[in-house]
């Protein structure tokens, strides 16, 4: 299997940005994802750098991708989407709206947000180009089985979310700025605080999410690190990683090491662990009672 890195859904000073992805130019991962997909109000503090970044990252021999916006609201970010097929180089769309400013004949991707949940709707997206399809993250094994046959039958390469917060919804509120007494409008970019997302607990003081701006994430960080055989024996052609502002190149590594079986199961686990003790882990959504589940933890007795 091949390893995908996503698009960044956090919010990082423009310095950390390039040298994330100047990193990531020597990672051993094989396609990667960026431009913003979470907030437009992000995208002038680091536009200017996208071109550098796509260079660095396809002189390396990765394939480079831009993300559509998860949603589009306003009349400018209508025409940043239409802007995007212009830059010369593949297009995840992220937001349907986007297809309609994807010229005929040309191939795109489609990412996590998009609910590609059975074969009628893969089908729609191959026939109007789709070449690659990121699942949602809620799927189970068994969809996914599925779906990666019909995907082959079609020429469609089917992606599984494999490392990091879950994406559950995106809102036209700010939680950041409401958090902090602010309008939307007026946020004064307080995401940036928060590189990895806001925890959120509940009353009784238990985590519950994270919130990232107009986003809210799973509290958890999904880790496919048991699933992996199977998620290879099912055909799946690649695993995505979220990236994250700490320990993401190791991680890249670790499941490099996985794929390739120089690490055992449990072993990107234990690497995670190791780096971040307080990081909680889950795959439940692929095979357990609820996505909170954890392939490692006791079962009930």
């Amino acid at each position: 299997m091949e390893l995908t890195v996503g698009p960044n859904q956090f919010f990082w000073p423009a310095e950390s940005w390039s040298a994330f992805y100047g990193a990531l130019a020597e990672a051993p991962v094989d396609r990667v994802v960026l431009g913003e997909l979470v907030c437009s109000k992000r995208l002038p503090f680091y536009q200017d750098r996208i071109p550098e970044a796509l260079s660095l990252l396809a002189e390396a021999g990765k394939e480079a991708v831009l993300t559509s916006l998860a949603l589009v609201t306003l009349k400018r970010e209508r025409k940043l989407t239409a802007d995007l097929a212009a830059m010369g180089v593949t297009i995840e769309i992220n937001d349907l709206t986007a297809l309609a400013h994807m010229p005929n004949g040309m191939g795109f991707h489609v990412g996590p947000l998009v609910n590609v949940y059975n074969e009628g709707t893969l089908a729609w997206l191959a026939s109007l180009g789709a070449t690659r399809v990121c699942l949602p993250p809620e799927l189970p094994l068994a969809s996914v089985e599925t779906l990666t046959r019909a995907g082959s039958e079609m020429g469609v390469a089917i992606e599984v979310w494999g490392h990091g917060r879950l994406p559950l919804a995106i809102s036209g509120r700010c939680y950041h700025a409401r958090l902090h007494k602010r309008t939307k409008d007026n946020c004064q970019f307080a995401c940036e605080d928060d590189p990895d997302g806001l925890e959120v607990r509940t009353l009784e003081d238990q985590p519950f999410m994270a919130m990232n701006g107009v986003q809210t994430l799973s509290h958890s960080y999904a880790c496919a690190d048991y699933q992996i055989e199977a998620l290879a024996e099912a055909g799946v052609s690649a695993l995505r990683l979220s990236p994250q502002s700490q320990g993401f190149i190791r991680l890249c590594q670790a499941y490099r090491d996985r794929v390739n079986g120089a690490l055992p199961p449990g072993g990107i686990a234990a690497n995670v662990q190791e780096t971040s003790p307080q990081t909680r882990l889950s795959d439940g959504f692929l095979t357990g009672p609820s996505g909170v589940s954890w392939s490692a933890d006791p079962a009930p007795s």
